[in-house]
């Protein structure tokens, strides 16, 4: 953690609404950071608020976030979260998870469609503060090459690992400063070795360097 934050920085995050995060991590899903961004943006411009995108077919949704990937897919689960979310709460808003333990908040967002540990880990941590650490395909593949993480671990499995492991007030600055990691130097092809950080504690780095 001491390492990471040293060479990008404390993270500082925006606060967001958590039906935009909720929706904005299903359309990350399967594709990579630029197409899912894009696709949020195209949806964010094409339906002025989430009512819009419940009224909608199916077959226009899955249009506005085609740059995604598997827009059918993701447009059908984003509407059914967001009708699901509207018959809870009598409006398309998740400010009511403020109210409830954090095992609530987590066992509600599960029970919504196309909504894993991942997604609602996001939604929690980052719009509610809730200390969760979740574990994107960055996370995990780091963490497996510093030898956090035995090779057979599930990503789900690996989520509670690492929160017993690592402090809370740090989850969300290890979580960002791991997928900034993984993104720019301990890439899943090519690592670049040279420049990281943590090469004289991973056991990816010093396994490859034995004889």
């Amino acid at each position: 953690i001491r390492l990471l934050e040293e060479q990008y920085g404390i993270p500082q995050t925006e606060e967001r609404d958590p039906v935009d995060l909720l929706v904005m991590t299903i359309l990350s899903q399967n594709t990579s950071d630029t197409n899912s961004l894009r696709a949020f943006a195209r949806l964010k411009s094409a339906f002025c608020d989430y009512d819009l995108v419940l009224a909608a077919t199916d077959e226009v949704v899955a249009e506005s976030i085609r740059a995604g990937g598997l827009a059918e897919i993701k447009a059908r689960r984003i509407k059914e979260a967001l009708f699901r979310i509207k018959q809870d709460a009598g409006a398309i808003s998740l400010s009511f998870l403020a109210d409830m333990k954090k095992d609530e908040a987590m066992a509600y967002l599960l029970s919504l469609p196309g909504v894993g540990p991942k997604t609602a880990s996001v939604v929690l941590l980052f719009a509610f503060s809730m200390p969760f650490l979740p574990v994107d395909t960055h996370v995990y593949r780091v963490c497996h090459r510093l030898g956090l993480l035995d090779e057979a671990v599930s990503p789900e499995k690996a989520q509670s690992i690492l929160e017993r492991a690592v402090p809370v007030e740090k989850y969300l600055s290890l979580h960002l400063n791991l997928i900034t990691h993984g993104r720019r130097i301990c890439r899943a092809r090519n690592p670049r070795h040279e420049e990281c950080a943590l090469r004289d504690c991973c056991d990816y780095y010093l396994q490859g360097q034995k004889p």
